[in-house]
């Protein structure tokens, strides 16, 4: 089908501002190929007066360069996927907090879905529109690429500041240059160093050895980064970003909308939007956690923005979201990234939600992760006292949930020369689609969602890595060291003013590291357990190894994580030693058998309402394509 393209390329609308939104602006406005949706592109256009109250909280707003009513203008990248029917909108606002610059939530609930949203095919089933949401992506990111399907966010930079600014160079084949995120301010600042572990020794590489472009643009080491070894370059950079925009660019739309509509002409039409909810993805999850700990879920007028967030799997992280020189699309995992301002406090969720309770704005919030997140992310810091003796309880308006034994977002099984084993296939997108509805009934006719579910201290679910019981898995690379958080001091300013003045930060005490606890087959004992972890075919675990060929090969590989499938036979596990019950001597009744098991465990989820009814069937044909893949040499 093709869309109905109208003619409003730039195309300028005027309207009332509400809050900070001066224009929308449309290049595009289509049909949707569903029937009686349509798409609206552009351009939104703000201005923030760094004199109120609601807008203290952006790192250097009140340095940006003014028009001449003291406001800060900037833009962002927006697109609004609605019903031209109001009859057809279930009321809510679904904004989607884009990862990189691109939407992920597309295909984590929409099954069959393509990332770029713009064919039917890509639609898939069309769940998320199917239900009613009125759906939005509003650019946050300065540093985002650039590209066709992607939203960006135009921040203002400050001339005439300058400051220390620090990349890691860990890449997974030989290179020579790198390119430096801000500008160099002065040719003779620099430091090159290596180490051979996240918190080993440092040792320069000196300045003869390395050199700038021509352009400025690039650090380059004719020597080569070799794979395996992690680089460190520091440089003192000019002309930091306000970064902090990205947050006001969503709180500030989502205000305007809950206002005026998603149309975006002066008159508009009758409201479709009565609430708004947020969904984030990894770095969008944890940009969520800092929008709500800094107070950006309260607009200009103090009023409420999001009734309901869901930051997934997002470990117990935040980011360099909002303070000088940051690096947005910057993460910290087992082996990389130690030294960003990912993980750090407040972890839990009454600390994140602590200026959102004050103000009165607090949402219904879900905080979900995987196994890869308790391993390669310090999950387990969300709901357990800092010095790791004790759960804490998560608030009511909170919940807590741990999918088990599954890779970063979930997997395919698809094969990685990157890695030293398999790679997990289990698949969240249905338990998805149920937590989606489930936080919408929870903000629209407040129906709580499923309890919390996530392993525990008080009932040995939760422990440290020496206490794990794992079964001897014949030819499983196994993991040894497991991510720790530590204290970061950046100097004296950052915790008040975001100012940065120790690169790299001084590393003190690591937090306690605690992982979930697992059966005797290798999977966790607890958490959301999907059909395929209940009724097995292999050992699914969140982690993997660097493979050999690119270096370190006894350290995680970052969001991946391992399958190691059961033999097939009593006389095959024998052989190699695999302490697992075969395929066979759990399922004598052959395939059927499996898929028959499999069922039951979907139909329980559906009674404790992480799978929907209508998607049990989806459970069994992912299931019983796995059987085929692993098991398909069993004829009976």
């Amino acid at each position: 089908m093709l869309c109905r393209i109208f003619a409003l390329s730039a195309a300028l609308f005027s309207l009332v501002a509400h809050a900070a939104v001066t224009r929308v602006e449309v290049t595009e406005r289509a049909d949707l190929p569903v029937a009686g949706f349509e798409r609206i592109t552009g351009k939104l256009h703000f201005a923030e007066d760094p004199k109120l109250a609601a807008n203290k909280a952006i790192v250097d707003l009140a340095l940006a360069p003014k028009n001449a009513q003291g406001l800060v203008e900037f833009t962002s990248d927006f697109q609004v996927f609605r019903a031209k029917d109001i009859g057809k909108s279930n009321g809510t606002a679904l904004l989607e907090i884009v990862n990189r610059g691109r939407s992920l939530m597309w295909t984590s609930f929409n099954t069959g879905a393509n990332a770029n949203m713009r064919l039917m095919p890509d639609f898939g089933d069309n769940f998320l529109l199917a239900q009613g949401f009125t759906l939005v992506w509003v650019g946050w990111q300065f540093d985002a690429p650039k590209d066709a399907g992607s939203f960006k966010l135009y921040a203002p930079m400050i001339a005439n500041i300058t400051g220390p600014v620090r990349i890691e160079v860990l890449p997974n084949s030989k290179q020579t240059f790198d390119t430096l995120p801000y500008p160099l301010a002065d040719a003779s600042s620099g430091t090159l160093t290596r180490r051979d572990s996240p918190y080993g020794p440092r040792s320069v590489i000196p300045r003869t050895q390395w050199q700038y472009s021509a352009d400025s643009k690039r650090i380059e080491y004719a020597s080569g980064f070799e794979p395996g070894r992690i680089y460190e370059f520091v440089y003192t950079a000019k002309e930091p970003v306000v970064a902090g925009l990205g947050m006001a660019a969503v709180r500030d739309y989502i205000s305007h909308i809950k206002h005026h509509g998603t149309e975006p002409t002066a008159a508009g039409s009758s409201n479709e939007i009565k609430r708004a909810m947020a969904y984030g993805f990894s770095q969008s999850g944890r940009l969520l956690r800092t929008f709500l700990y800094e107070g950006f879920n309260a607009d200009e007028q103090g009023k409420q923005v999001f009734e309901g967030v869901w930051a997934n799997g997002a470990g117990a992280g935040h980011g360099g979201f909002n303070q000088r020189f940051v690096q947005p699309g910057r993460t910290t995992g087992e082996y990389s990234g130690s030294y960003y301002p990912t993980d750090q406090p407040p972890f839990t969720p009454a600390g994140i939600l602590s200026k959102a309770v004050l103000a009165n704005v607090a949402p219904k919030l879900i905080l979900s992760n995987g196994s890869h997140e308790y391993w390669g992310r310090a999950a387990a810091l969300n709901h357990i006292s800092e010095d790791g003796l004790h759960d804490v309880e998560p608030p009511a308006n909170v919940r807590l949930y741990s999918i088990a034994s599954i890779q970063h977002g979930g997997g395919s099984g698809a094969a990685n020369a990157l890695v030293a084993n398999p790679t997990n296939s289990l698949d969240v997108t249905l338990v998805n689609r149920a937590l989606i509805l489930a936080l919408n009934a929870w903000i629209t006719s407040n129906t709580p969602p499923p309890a919390s579910l996530y392993p525990r201290i008080d009932k040995g679910e939760l422990v440290p890595v020496s206490s794990i019981r794992y079964p001897y898995i014949p030819g499983l690379a196994m993991v040894s060291e497991v991510y720790a958080v530590r204290h970061l001091d950046f100097g004296p300013d950052y915790l008040t003013k975001g100012i940065v003045a120790y690169e790299p930060p001084r590393a003190g005490a690591a937090y306690p590291v605690l992982v979930p606890q697992v059966d005797v087959d290798g999977n966790e004992v607890t958490g959301i357990r999907l059909p395929e972890l209940r009724t097995p075919l292999a050992t699914y675990l969140g982690w993997n190894l660097r493979n050999a060929s690119v270096g370190s090969p006894h350290q995680q590989y970052a969001l991946m994580g391992s399958m190691a499938r059961l033999a097939l036979d009593r006389g095959d596990r024998e052989k190699s030693g695999d302490s697992r019950l075969s395929i066979t001597e759990r399922y004598r009744g052959g395939r059927q058998d499996y898929l028959t098991r499999i069922e039951a465990d979907a139909k329980e989820l559906v009674k404790r309402r992480f799978l929907l009814v209508t998607d049990v069937q989806r459970a069994l044909t992912l299931a019983g394509r796995h059987w085929d893949q692993i098991a398909g040499a069993i004829t009976k």
